[in-house]
């Protein structure tokens, strides 16, 4: 099963490729791995059917008890078949519904069988933690299924819709999980069930899992986002809205309620809403003109009966609710893809322009007929097999004096009713011959034939509901195992003699002539309302309306906030944080009664002579006029912690922190470019001296914090292990380099985000159009014997490219030329040149000898970041297309790439991630080498590094020119 779970994680990468190369025949493939996972479940049903659960278990995550564990009892199994059968059937049927459309489709099969992989996963893990991940999953993969049609807005707001309930469903019942599973202390739900824990925080979790459950069945008040999901293609609809998706929230209410419906919360809550939703979209569906919409609301009822039913936690409903699972997803699964048919052939879906169908589709209206019969409870299907034994098992219930009982079979009957109204109501849309209001005959549809490849899908399900039905005996044995787990009946209630059985036929019983007179009443129904035409709403207001008002007053709160905290000003974000900081820390100073503090004058000579001057640069700096003399000032206290590290035996921390002042350093250069260098009297400040003040009450704050925390430790600090630790596990002598790759890995890896988060940030806002790099096809082009002759370049209209041995002056670098000349040095374009590789030597060195002496990756990417700046200020933006003629975004990704799979690539070898190795060996030159794995992690870093340096001087240095240069040429323009 782990197995099967692992296919469906990887061969969806593969279909977008298989796509581009085969169409839509892509499908065919995409339909073998569920094949091959139903056949799996198949081969495992005799040990299904005689007690004997399979159980595969990986631990993922063991301090949190957290384990990839997979479990097929007989709730699983059947959930197992629907998913991975209909799911196949579903994927065949796509290579015929997409048949001639090339848009997105690869996209679409990857992510279709990515679903179901899901939801493979959901209905088979015993950990309720993963359980609510592949929660998630479904929801995420869902949203891109729904918006399938991304251009037309209708579908990207459905999508929208279905993610933003579902989501919010989901975490609500994360809380709920998180509560049950601290409260059972433990996660595997079969654990749980067997412990049947009780008490009020367990009452509080299932509350909580209800309302996961509820919003992802589209049960009222969440049942409005359902009929919205139809803007998706017709397989989406069958598949997630009828047999998949839909179904993970009826089978977690079926997977505790045999444990927990004696809850007090429990009853109330599934059979209320569930009644009222089978009542709200039967009605529904009686007003809706187009067939899938009919069939949409249709779902919503029969999702509000498997509620009830599976939820109400008795023996016999419990066995009824199974039958009544399959058969709703054989026959609702069956009937969308009916529509799909339709509407593919005709492009229309509703029933007032259909007339005449069925004479000229008579298979196809065959097999919707006996879809429908399934659905109205109509011997000889398993529609009728379910439909008999809920109302049995209800009937005992009511009998019995169960006020819920009451509840729900006077619920089911009614909504039997509407299902059989709105059941007819689709035939007779669907396939009827029509007459107008005068009472003459509507012109026949002409409908073309469809391959017969596209039918097989409806035909096999709407087929598999009589079969099920013949076998329903069988289906009886198979289902049992699952029923006795609940009680024969609620608390209070007398037993059954006899627990009742699944059977096709029972004589005539009181189920029976109750279900014929469903029919019957429902045909009536159908023939009141078969014209009507309703008034739109019959409240004031519907769910969808409610949903969008809550949006848009979600909206408006955010605006409002953001106008009164978001004021434009950053000195008063600034000020705000020092107060809260102030605030915040003397009080926790103030309120402490045991000060001890450890204070030493000094360690070094050294601190006598740059504090001193670290604190006049910091003082002068508030007093500079201009911007660039106030940051040169700042960047001096940087430069002064250089030598407090380099004195205080942190050689590593003294070159990172250089390095990092001077490229900091630059970014400021490359700003203060395009703003005044004066400061002018609307800069001036504003209170003086009450920012004087809080700067004050800010430095004694945090020099008081700083001598308290000299004192505050009250044990001996793990960094005193670091040393061997370093050499014992990252085999390295560097400390501080081997805790970022190895010891402290993961916090490096966060880092490693947040760089190009701020990278793509800086991205973001200087390129409006696009991020792509557009100066190194300039240069990139050249070859490589036109860039060692150093000729001068001129501008042609193939771009930019050197002139020929005509004469001119030579030009060191290959963009000198581009150098507007007031700004041009010879001198620094010599001595770039020829330091420029040598500094890239001195990188690599660094990189590589980080892991026993200073250096590593982030120093290492900053030394040759520091080259690619050497080459910009020398040769402005086409050398540093030349430089490096390649985008950054690549250099960020392939950097992050590796770190990752350096954190990925252990657990294949049974280890923890980012656990490193080594090599070593004796060569004949180099003699004894060493090799530690972890150095790839490094060489990540230093091209994580190196692509922000770009990023930065591509946007804020190139861009940044080339919107002046454009500015300035339309100036020119318009002058002329």
């Amino acid at each position: 099963m782990l197995l099967v779970l692992g296919a469906f994680a990887v061969v969806p990468i593969l279909l977008p490729w298989l796509v581009a190369r085969i169409g839509e025949r892509a499908f065919y493939v995409a339909a073998v791995l569920p094949i091959a996972a139903f056949a799996h479940a198949a081969v495992l049903s005799p040990a299904v059917l005689a007690g004997d659960i399979p159980f595969e278990s990986y631990a993922w995550i063991p301090p949190l008890g957290i384990d990839m564990s997979m479990r097929m009892d007989t709730l699983s199994w059947l959930m197992t078949l629907v998913v991975t059968g209909v799911g196949a059937l579903v994927m065949l049927y796509c290579r015929w519904y997409f048949r001639g459309k090339t848009d997105n489709l690869g996209q679409f099969a990857a992510v279709l069988l990515a679903f179901a992989g899901a939801m493979y996963g959901l209905v088979l893990t015993d950990d309720l933690v993963v359980l609510v991940m592949f929660w998630e999953v479904t929801s995420v993969l869902s949203y891109l299924l729904i918006g399938y049609y991304n251009r037309r807005a209708a579908s990207r707001r459905a999508a929208l819709q279905a993610l933003l309930v579902t989501t919010l469903g989901g975490l609500v019942m994360l809380i709920g999980v998180v509560l049950l599973v601290v409260d059972a202390g433990t996660s595997s739900i079969s654990t749980i069930l067997a412990e049947a824990p009780t008490g009020a925080i367990v009452d509080a979790a299932l509350v909580l899992i209800l309302v996961g459950a509820l919003s992802k069945s589209a049960i009222f008040p969440f049942h409005f986002w359902l009929p919205g999901a139809m803007a998706a293609p017709t397989p989406v609809s069958a598949y997630l809205h009828a047999a998949a998706m839909v179904k993970a929230g009826i089978y977690l209410i079926a997977r505790l309620a045999p444990v927990f419906a004696i809850a007090p919360t429990w009853r109330p809550i599934v059979v209320a809403l569930g009644v009222f939703t089978m009542l709200l979209g039967g009605f529904q569906a009686l007003r809706e003109t187009d067939l899938k919409r009919v069939l949409a609301f249709g779902t919503v009822s029969q999702l509000g009966m498997l509620t009830v039913v599976l939820g109400y936690g008795t023996r016999d409903a419990a066995l009824a609710g199974l039958a009544l699972l399959l058969s709703h997803a054989l026959f609702k699964s069956a009937l969308f893809l009916v529509v799909g048919v339709i509407d593919r052939q005709l492009s229309t879906r509703d029933l007032t322009e259909l007339s005449g169908v069925g004479r000229q589709a008579p298979v196809l209206a065959t097999f919707s007929a006996i879809a429908v019969a399934s659905m109205v409870g109509i011997i000889p299907t398993i529609g009728f097999v379910a439909k008999e034994g809920v109302l049995t098992a209800l009937l005992h219930e009511a009998e019995g004096g169960a006020v819920w009982g009451i509840v729900a079979l006077a619920g089911i009957v009614l909504g039997s009713v509407l299902t059989a109204g709105y059941g007819i109501r689709f035939l007779w849309g669907a396939f009827w011959t029509k007459r107008d209001a005068s009472g003459d005959r509507i012109p026949d549809t002409e409908w073309p034939d469809p391959p017969i490849g596209f039918l097989v899908a409806p035909i096999v399900l709407a087929s598999l509901t009589v079969v099920a039905g013949v076998a329903t005996p069988w289906l009886d044995e198979v289902f049992a195992p699952y029923a006795d787990q609940a009680p024969l009946a609620t608390p209070g209630v007398t037993p059954a003699e006899h627990p009742a059985h699944l059977a096709l036929w029972h004589g005539f019983v009181p189920a029976l002539w109750i279900s014929l007179a469903t029919i019957v009443v429902g045909a009536v129904v159908f023939w009141l309302t078969r014209s009507w035409r309703p008034a739109k709403r019959l409240l004031p207001f519907t769910a969808a309306e409610a949903y969008n008002g809550t949006l848009r007053a979600i909206a408006r709160l955010s605006v409002l906030t953001t106008s009164l905290t978001q004021r434009g000003s950053l000195p008063v974000y600034v000020g705000t944080i020092f107060v809260v900081f102030v605030a915040a820390e003397a009080t926790a100073l103030i309120a402490s009664d045991d000060w001890v503090a450890k204070l030493d004058a000094y360690q070094t000579p050294t601190q006598l002579f740059v504090a001193p001057i670290m604190i006049a640069a910091g003082l002068i700096a508030i007093r500079a006029r201009k911007r660039y003399t106030g940051v040169v000032l700042v960047s001096a206290t940087g430069l002064g912690m250089v030598l407090l590290f380099a004195t205080s035996g942190a050689p590593d921390l003294a070159l990172t922190q250089i390095l990092v002042e001077t490229v900091t350093l630059v970014a400021f250069a490359l700003v203060l470019r395009r703003i005044p260098s004066r400061m002018g009297e609307h800069n001036a400040s504003v209170w003086p001296v009450a920012r004087a003040v809080l700067g004050a009450a800010v430095g004694i704050t945090m020099a008081l914090v700083a001598i308290v925390a000299t004192g505050a430790r009250v044990e001996e600090p793990i960094s005193d292990a670091f040393p061997e630790l370093a050499y014992q596990l990252g085999h390295g002598k560097n400390v501080v380099n081997v805790a970022l790759v190895d010891l402290r890995g993961w916090d490096t890896m966060g880092e490693l985000s947040v760089l190009i988060l701020a990278a793509t940030g800086v991205a973001s806002l200087v390129f409006v159009t696009h991020r792509a790099d557009t100066l190194s096809r300039f240069i990139a082009p050249l070859p490589a014997s036109a860039a060692r002759t150093r000729r001068p370049l001129v501008e042609t209209a193939e771009g930019v490219k050197p002139r020929g041995a005509d004469g001119g002056r030579m030009a060191w670098l290959v963009g000198g030329q581009r150098v507007r000349p007031e700004n041009r040095s010879i001198m620094l374009e010599v001595i770039v040149r020829i330091l420029f590789h040598t500094i890239i030597i001195v990188s690599l060195y660094l990189l590589f000898a980080g892991h026993n002496l200073p250096g590593g990756g982030f120093a290492g990417g900053l030394v040759a970041g520091m080259a690619l700046v050497m080459r910009y200020v020398a040769g402005g933006r086409y050398e540093l297309g030349a430089a490096a003629p390649t985008d950054a975004g690549r250099l960020l990704g392939t950097g992050m790439t590796i770190a990752v799979a350096c954190a990925i690539v252990p657990l294949f070898f049974g280890a923890a991630p980012l656990t490193s190795t080594y090599f070593e060996a004796t060569l004949p030159v180099l003699g004894h080498v060493e090799f530690v794995t972890s150095t790839l992690f490094d060489v990540g870093v230093y091209l994580v590094v190196i692509g922000l340096v770009l990023d930065v001087l591509r946007s804020l240095g190139a861009e940044v020119d080339r919107q002046a240069q454009e500015a300035r040429e339309q100036q020119g323009v318009a002058a002329s």
